[in-house]
């Protein structure tokens, strides 16, 4: 039946090879037994799911199967809340006991973050300050130059480069966050200390140029979006009244499309506050009070990172990392409710138009 389909049957061709060269790499490195395993209960579920979808049609009266499907779907979208809530009492659970057993003026006025010392220290301020600066660094940076990519690809660049430049935003978008994180430790490590001269191979900036490379294509994206969804009444209007493009977008198109931008740029903030491993690698974690962008710096994800795996279960160190969770969960909630909020009213907004 599939190749009656002459797209399938291309497709099928051109992705036998590479799935026969895949499965007998993975045969050649595996168990035998576990290959044995593999094949037998993988062909039995193999039937059983054809068995299933030959003779349930037939049995099963066509509404019962569409309200079962229904109800798949409903408890599918209610999970993803569900699971929200879970997530959250978990984080909450465990942080609970750091707000009693630590003073919370200590925990969120204290500007030292020692819990290894001999009188132990929990000072999230430190942390706050660090995520802070370099949230709002990325900011600075990738905000004009993600606009700006969607601005170009959206009124200036012309067929042929849109199909050049929006894979290539797609594909920095794909690439793991260690990578960048390296890269901005060997490459960026070097070279900011020798164009500013600061002592710290790797600071708030270095890791602000990463994730503003990483983020990049999530403003560009969601701001293309936006701008793509002005309606073309605006820019036959303004073309009709003389406007240049310069005019057109600036005075037009980017006031028309600012919900949508503003949603991009939240969600940007969003993630840059959840990311772990580039700042990890590229900020040089000293938990310290700076505003300086050349100073190291240590974010709240990095230091759940860094301590996690060593700190005794139970104590209060464990107890102080699950606090941090749960501020960074709560900040986190903020923003992306607020994004979301901004692309509701950006959506009406567009509807009635």
């Amino acid at each position: 039946m599939i190749f009656k389909f002459p797209k399938l049957k291309r497709g099928f061709l051109f992705a036998a090879p590479y799935l026969a060269g895949l499965l007998s790499m993975a045969f050649s490195y595996a168990d035998p037994g576990v290959i044995g395993w593999f094949m037998w209960y993988g062909g039995i579920a193999l039937m059983v799911v054809v068995t299933f979808a030959k003779i349930l049609p037939k049995i099963i009266p066509q509404k019962v199967r569409e309200k079962t499907i229904d109800i798949f779907i409903i408890a599918t979208g209610y999970s993803s809340i569900v699971a929200i809530f879970l997530i959250f009492f978990f984080i909450f659970k465990e942080g609970f006991t750091a707000f009693v057993d630590i003073p919370l003026a200590d925990l969120f006025g204290g500007k030292i973050w020692q819990p290894n010392s001999i009188v132990p220290k929990y000072g999230l301020l430190p942390l706050i300050n660090g995520t802070l600066l370099v949230t709002g660094l990325t900011a600075v940076i990738s905000v004009p130059i993600g606009v700006g990519t969607a601005v170009y690809i959206s009124e200036v660049a012309g067929r042929r480069e849109k199909e050049i430049i929006k894979p290539a935003i797609e594909l920095l978008a794909g690439i793991p966050s260690v990578i960048y994180g390296l890269l901005g430790m060997v490459i960026l490590g070097d070279l900011i200390p020798a164009i500013t001269g600061t002592p710290f191979r790797l600071n708030a900036l270095n890791g602000a140029i990463v994730l503003s490379v990483m983020l990049m294509p999530t403003i560009a994206s969601i701001a293309e979006d936006a701008i793509h969804n002005v309606p073309r009444t605006y820019r036959t209007a303004a073309a009709a009244m003389g406007a240049t493009r310069f005019e057109r977008i600036t005075r037009v198109i980017l006031p028309a499309a600012a919900s949508g931008i503003a949603a991009a740029v939240l969600l940007s903030v969003a993630r840059t506050l959840g990311e772990t491993m580039a700042v990890l690698l590229a900020t040089g974690n000293a938990a310290q009070l700076t505003a300086n962008p050349l100073a190291s710096v240590r974010t709240m994800t990095a230091n759940i990172a860094i301590e996690m795996g060593e700190v005794p279960f139970g104590s209060t160190h464990y107890h102080a990392l699950f606090a941090i969770g749960v501020v960074l969960f709560t900040i986190t909630f903020l923003v992306n409710f607020a994004a979301d909020t901004v692309l509701t009213r950006f959506a009406k907004k567009v509807g009635k138009e």
